[in-house]
């Protein structure tokens, strides 16, 4: 750590622009962490493909117990909720999700995951201000573009049925 501050500082004392910028460009390619893109890509695919393996096994154990493939996609929805957020409440998913990346946005998981985590992270603040003001800190926008964006085409789509268009 000292080591570190000790490079920053020699950066920051540097009075020759060109040298400073360039000390500074090395001192950031040393520090950043690299990645492998193919390594992530297959991570994400795995852990997507998983999640939604299970919700396949929810639908199908649903259906065969009630025929009704409608009511068998409501209860697998309730159930990859309900993982979803307990996972998150126990640990369990941010662990999956520095894992799997972008395969834990299976929209239905990773929106139920972005609604309780705030809730988590902010229950030592109270019923009222910690978890009441914070739990669609980051689900909040989505609604709010998604309500919108479904007004601004809907509104499109009357219009051009109104001018016979549709």
């Amino acid at each position: 750590m000292e080591k570190e501050r000790n490079k920053i500082s020699d950066v920051v004392r540097e009075r020759n622009t060109t040298l400073r910028n360039e000390k500074y460009n090395q001192y950031v390619k040393q520090v950043t962490p690299t990645f492998s893109t193919v390594k992530n890509c297959v991570k994400a695919y795995v852990t997507g493909g998983f999640i939604c393996v299970i919700g396949q096994g929810f639908t199908n154990f649903f259906f065969n117990r009630s025929g009704d493939m409608e009511l068998a996609k409501a209860f697998t929805t309730i159930c990859l909720v309900f993982l979803s957020i307990l996972l998150t409440g126990i640990g369990v998913y941010q662990k999956l999700a520095k894992f799997g990346g972008a395969g834990t946005l299976v929209p239905i998981t990773g929106f139920a995951n972005s609604v309780a985590a705030p809730s988590v992270e902010y229950k030592k603040e109270g019923q009222v201000f910690g978890i009441g003001c914070k739990v669609f800190t980051i689900a909040g926008p989505v609604i709010l573009y998604g309500i919108f964006s479904s007004w601004l085409l809907g509104l499109i789509y009357f219009i051009l049925k109104q001018i016979g268009l549709v």
